[in-house]
């Protein structure tokens, strides 16, 4: 039966369920109206199916119908230019590693189905779902931006971390190049970063990157959730491949660069059993270093990500969904510090177990060593007024 979005005046159970050969190579199947908005778009049969008739020019009934759902476009990537006033983000939370960050885009067109910052999108007027991946916010003066917060008198130097919310080496990042452009700033000023990633594009800055290396300014963790291509492609649709991110954790190796694996989010019954064999193939690419993360559903997501098991993979969906709720207190998700990463209860023990396991049989985290924070330097502002007498 063919539906098209409709607008209701209240919220519902239903979602705004979006065709898959319009959605094709995206992650969500759908996008429902964020949690802010007053007005929530739903799926609606209008009645306008095949052979549905209307009355043409002298009362003849035809069966032409217009607007068909087979008319609609596949969902295309659109990028909006946000000029932000600040790029440095401040975190607190204490089951983090770090206490600030900085984002280059807002939005992931990777398409992760299960990514934690989907609700982020929502604060934007938007859906978490299929606009979190196709419309995307980029912040072109995010480099001038943080060239003048590192040049504040009052600012101390820590790790910057990178990657934390979406994925500053996404596909529009081969054009805008906002990472790069970042990246030349922490390297001038000597400042110490440490960047996540799903994508290959990363090798792009290699020659950034080797050099901040020489002086323990970087360190570079790719994010592998699986081995198995085919559910990478559909879980994850416009991410590098597994093999594309090994490859890439071999050539930072190579170069100097102090790499580690990722291995999140580890979800129940899907891609557990491969953690193991994960962790062999990135020691093996050249990682040193080693971390995973729980699978987590906060807010909108337990529902993209229930729609996505639902078509991808029903005969497990009820096991998946069970197990995590078994980690959760009966509940989807646990905004608890200390909790909300690892979960708790006989099943997350036995995956934190077979972690540390093979992190130690492999040799991973021996002698990890902080970044270098002495060498910073503030980097160098032009000052408008001695441009007046050139």
């Amino acid at each position: 039966m063919r539906t098209r979005p409709e607008i209701t005046e209240s919220p519902t159970e239903e979602t705004a369920f979006v065709r898959a050969e319009n959605r094709r190579g995206r992650g969500a199947r759908s996008n429902a109206s964020g949690r802010h908005e007053a007005y929530a778009r739903v799926s609606f049969d209008d009645g306008w199916h095949d052979g549905a008739a209307v009355e043409g020019a002298g009362g003849a009934q035809t069966g032409h119908h217009e607007a068909d759902e087979d008319d609609i476009p596949p969902l295309r990537t659109t990028v909006t230019d946000e000029h932000a006033k600040t790029i440095i983000t401040r975190n607190i939370s204490p089951d983090i590693p770090f206490d600030r960050s900085i984002n280059p885009y807002r939005g992931c067109e990777h398409g992760c189905i299960y990514c934690y910052a989907r609700p982020s999108h929502a604060n934007m007027g938007l859906s978490p779902g299929l606009d979190f991946e196709t419309r995307l916010f980029a912040k072109p003066n995010a480099a001038d931006l943080l060239r003048k917060e590192l040049a504040r008198p009052r600012y101390r130097c820590r790790p910057i971390a990178i990657g934390t919310n979406t994925d500053p080496y996404q596909p529009v990042e081969k054009d805008r190049q906002i990472m790069r452009r970042l990246l030349e700033v922490l390297d001038e000023a000597s400042h110490p970063v440490t960047i996540i990633t799903k994508s290959a594009l990363i090798g792009r800055d290699l020659d950034i990157l080797s050099a901040m290396a020489q002086r323990n300014l970087v360190k570079v963790a790719l994010s592998v959730t699986t081995l198995d291509h085919r559910l990478s492609r559909r879980m994850e649709p416009r991410a590098s491949t597994p093999g594309r991110r090994l490859q890439a954790i071999s050539e930072l190796a190579k170069a100097g660069i102090r790499t580690g694996v990722m291995v999140a989010p580890v979800i129940p019954s899907l891609n557990d059993h491969e953690i193991e064999g994960i962790l062999a193939k990135a020691y093996e690419a050249g990682a040193r270093e080693a971390g995973w993360v729980m699978l987590r559903l906060p807010l909108e997501i337990k529902d993209l990500f229930a729609e996505w098991l639902a078509e991808e993979a029903p005969e497990r969906a009820d096991r998946v969904m069970g197990l995590v709720k078994n980690m959760r207190n009966g509940r989807l998700y646990d905004t608890r510090f200390m909790h909300r990463m690892r979960g708790q209860g006989a099943y997350a023990d036995m995956i934190s177990k077979r972690f540390r396991l093979a992190v130690k049989k492999l040799g991973f985290n021996m002698g990890v060593e902080p970044l270098d924070c002495m060498r910073f330097v503030a980097p160098r502002q032009d000052s408008q007024q001695m441009s007046l007498f050139l």
